[in-house]
């Protein structure tokens, strides 16, 4: 499945056409028509009065850094030192995600897919075994560009390929040799789902009986809970590793954490360095984390209950609409972000999202996406989240705003054959 733009979030950087063009710089085909369309749903999205989230392309520069000067200086973090090679805010960070994840040590990424290559070359090496196994949808099969052997010269195998996480049997059973298995909580591309905590546990002991370690890719770990029951320490304290993300849940700049054995986390520091990400100065970054940690981690559970009646409320518009095959998955989220499924080309879509802004000053959908993979013809999905602004939203506001959506797109019956499902 390729990557879904919430929020416009997933973008190439902006590039400046006046500049381009005076250094005679030849743009791609369509690119600056594209960019074009980009900042204007980022505009018209960012500036509606009435939101479930709010992405990170909301808003302006200069108002998320005094949103964070002002936290900064609220929370006694005003008159802090800068951090340089991680001291300071960072190394504060580092022991606040140790502590909430109940693990030894934990050390700061500038990003994720750094994190996860580490940590996974790391076990690679005490193990003996350069293969993962993990599933065909998580994260470093489908969004990093095939790095995890390109650049840290390792293998993959998948135990399973439903759109879930592997089961017990599947892990004990599969018949090609690993050295760590990794589990993605949530798994994203297949809709945000978690297995059961029983599930869980059987999978985790399963890779135990093969000698294999464990490693938890939980970019969005931290909303896990309401799901399984169990708090953040015993959810991670099932693995030998975990990484946790601080833009995707808690609302940070950017940023990750590794978290896990001391011994593991002082090598960690040795190769995040040679993969250059000892960087000189992350303070922002981690000081967003910390707020994430204070303000957005104790309402996650809040945020996935309410989103639990906001796709209830979608179901129930678009089956009164009769809208004919449509999907809200998984009909109860396991967390405060689901997939929504309609049988229209994304673009149709993601048109009429912007009218209704436009029009109302409402956002309900952002960016739709085709479905990746040899998903069906078609048809889009689109990814929804629910945070503080939408808790404001009650199920009737829901299911108004779903009615207006829908009258914004074309006849079902004006589709051509064979269009959608």
């Amino acid at each position: 499945m390729e990557p879904v733009e919430t929020g416009d979030a997933t973008r190439a950087p902006a590039r400046d056409a006046t500049r381009d063009a005076a250094r005679g710089t030849t743009l791609p085909a369509g690119f600056a028509d594209e960019e074009a369309a980009r900042l204007r749903r980022a505009e018209v999205w960012g500036g509606a009065r009435r939101k479930l989230w709010r992405s990170a392309a909301d808003g302006t520069v200069g108002e998320r850094l005094r949103e964070l000067a002002g936290w900064a200086e609220a929370a006694g973090y005003g008159g802090a030192v800068p951090d340089a090679y991680g001291d300071g805010p960072v190394e504060t960070l580092e022991r606040r995600v140790a502590g909430e994840l109940g693990l030894p040590a934990a050390v700061f990424f500038p990003t994720g897919t750094m994190a996860q290559q580490v940590a996974l070359r790391c076990w690679a090496g005490r193990t003996g075994s350069p293969v993962v196994a993990l599933h065909p949808l998580a994260h470093p099969e489908v969004h990093e560009g095939g790095a995890l052997g390109a650049v840290s010269g390792l293998r993959t195998t998948h135990p399973t390929d439903a759109p879930r996480l592997p089961t017990a049997e599947e892990v004990r059973d599969h018949p090609e040799p690993f050295g760590t298995l990794m589990l993605e909580l949530p798994l994203r591309d297949a809709g945000f789902v978690l297995p059961s905590w029983e599930e869980l546990v059987e999978v985790v002991e399963a890779a135990r009986e093969r000698d294999a370690v464990v490693h938890f890719d939980g970019a969005r770990l931290w909303e896990c809970a309401t799901h399984l029951g169990r708090g953040l320490a015993e959810i991670a304290g099932l693995a030998d590793s975990v990484y946790v993300s601080f833009y995707k849940s808690l609302g940070g700049q950017s940023g990750a954490a590794l978290a896990g054995p001391e011994d593991v986390m002082e090598e960690a520091r040795v190769w995040r360095h040679r993969y250059g990400g000892r960087v000189f100065q992350q303070y922002p970054a981690a000081l967003s984390a910390l707020r994430g940690l204070d303000v957005e981690l104790p309402r996650l559970p809040v945020y996935t209950a309410h989103a639990r009646v906001v796709a209830g409320a979608l179901r129930e518009a678009f089956a009164e609409a009769g809208t004919g095959w449509f999907r809200v998955h998984p009909e109860v989220p396991h967390t405060h972000q689901f997939q929504v499924w309609l049988p229209y080309d994304p673009e149709v879509l993601t048109a009429a999202a912007l009218a209704q802004t436009e029009a109302t000053g409402t956002v309900l959908f952002r960016r739709w996406s085709a479905p990746g993979r040899g998903g069906p013809p078609g048809v889009a999905l689109t990814e929804l989240t629910v945070a503080g602004p939408g808790l404001e939203w009650t199920a009737e506001d829901v299911r108004e705003a779903a009615r207006d959506f829908l009258s914004r797109l074309p006849d079902a019956s004006s589709r051509p054959p064979g269009a959608g499902v």
